[in-house]
């Protein structure tokens, strides 16, 4: 194999979930690389406005390929990972002999990329695993069960640390599980937070038409599926709207996801229609505007292994805004906002509720923990703060 000529440091980041520059986080390590002298390149699928197959933006060289599914149960995943291999491969042979690379930077889900990696490794390109879910929970949230495909899950992941020199963990609980079930290194594990990024995310006015006419507006944002609970969102805002009899609140949820036909059918048999508006994917402009309107955010993440162990982007989105929170009761959901945030029992929609309609009732203490949540974002948890941790990450590769 024949491979381009060879710059100082080149990466190729491979993604599989979503498109970039639609994907934050890749999207804030492709720019943080690129800004410190690294040569860049993502392969990922294509997306909603994010079409073109080969485009170059700010310099970094984005190679998409279209997946021939979107899967939504255990088959249909297994044919998706075998067509996205496919394609990821033949596009990394392109983008070898075309421009180069020195390191894969493996973004899962899925843990398969490794796969990826194992041709190149002959000619001494490294492997970084950047472990953004731990896929096994992840599977069994969205299954409910354990089983063969389970096993396969844990496998995967397990050879994904084996084959990587560095591996990312988005926290803390992310990491214990690359030392303690991936046998990583400690000093090869880097923590690397998905801080927001304070430019893009600047509280806008208010905007009253997004309330339909009502007094308090409630927003979400994130993926329609199973596990992110917009179930018990909708049954939380029944007890709201039913046993409270509160009609001033409207709810707006931003999002997409293959649960929404049935979120949307699930809100009209409620009779809730007239106080949920789903929006679908919306842009940066819109998101912000929407969430800057808001007087409470949600996240209405079901309590399981997979979402007590993992860091929500839209934790961080609702924090920058200067927004309250209400929250099921999770470790990692807790520990990214703090007192910015009230934490409702696990698995008690009514709970939820309460909650909700407390910082609604109560502008003041609203106010304050939106502020606390804010100053948490500045000074701790923005992206500004995680990008010497990746450079330092990257630098480890090269020692």
């Amino acid at each position: 194999m024949v491979f381009a000529g060879s710059p100082q440091r080149r990466t190729l980041i491979i993604v599989e979930n979503l498109p970039s520059p639609f994907d934050r986080r890749v999207w804030q390590e492709a720019t943080t690389l690129r800004n410190n002298g690294y040569q860049v390149s993502i392969i990922c699928p294509t997306g909603k406005g994010y079409d073109k197959r080969k485009e170059v933006i700010d310099d970094i060289h984005i190679y998409r390929y279209r997946l021939p599914l979107e899967a939504d149960n255990a088959i249909g995943y297994l044919f998706e990972y075998a067509a996205a291999l496919t394609l990821q491969l033949l596009l990394a042979i392109r983008v070898a002999v075309t421009r180069g690379f020195d390191v894969i930077h493996a973004c899962n889900p899925p843990d398969n990329i490794f796969l990826i990696s194992l041709p190149f490794r002959l000619f001494g390109k490294q492997f970084l695993f950047d472990h953004h879910d731990i896929t096994p929970e992840l599977f069994e949230a969205k299954f409910d069960r354990k089983g063969p495909l389970h096993r396969v899950m844990l496998a995967w992941e397990r050879w994904s640390f084996k084959c990587a020199k560095v591996s990312i963990a988005t926290n803390n609980s992310y990491r214990d599980i690359a030392i303690k079930r991936g046998k990583m290194p400690p000093n090869n594990v880097f923590v690397v937070r998905s801080g927001p990024d304070l430019s893009r995310l600047k509280p806008v006015k208010a905007d009253p038409s997004h309330r339909n006419g009502r007094k308090h507006l409630v927003g979400y944002v994130g993926v329609m599926g199973f596990q992110e609970g917009i179930d018990l969102l909708l049954e939380s805002i029944e007890h709201i709207v039913k046993r409270y009899e509160r009609s001033d609140i409207q709810f707006v949820l931003i999002g997409s996801g293959t649960e929404l036909p049935n979120l949307v059918e699930a809100s009209k048999k409620r009779g809730l229609e007239d106080f949920v508006t789903f929006t679908g994917r919306v842009s940066d402009a819109d998101l912000v505007s929407i969430l800057s309107t808001a007087d409470v955010c949600v996240n209405p993440d079901r309590p399981n292994e997979m979402n007590d162990k993992s860091t929500m982007n839209k934790i961080m989105e609702y924090m920058a805004l200067g927004k309250p929170i209400v929250q099921y009761d999770l470790t990692e959901g807790r520990f990214s906002a703090q007192d910015a945030s009230l934490y409702a029992d696990k698995d008690d929609p009514v709970d939820f509720a309460v909650k909700i309609l407390q910082l609604v009732d109560d502008p003041q203490r609203s106010q304050s923990m939106g502020t606390f949540g804010r100053n948490r974002v500045i000074n701790e948890l923005a992206w500004e703060h995680e990008e010497p941790k990746l450079l330092a990450a990257y630098d480890a590769l090269w020692s």
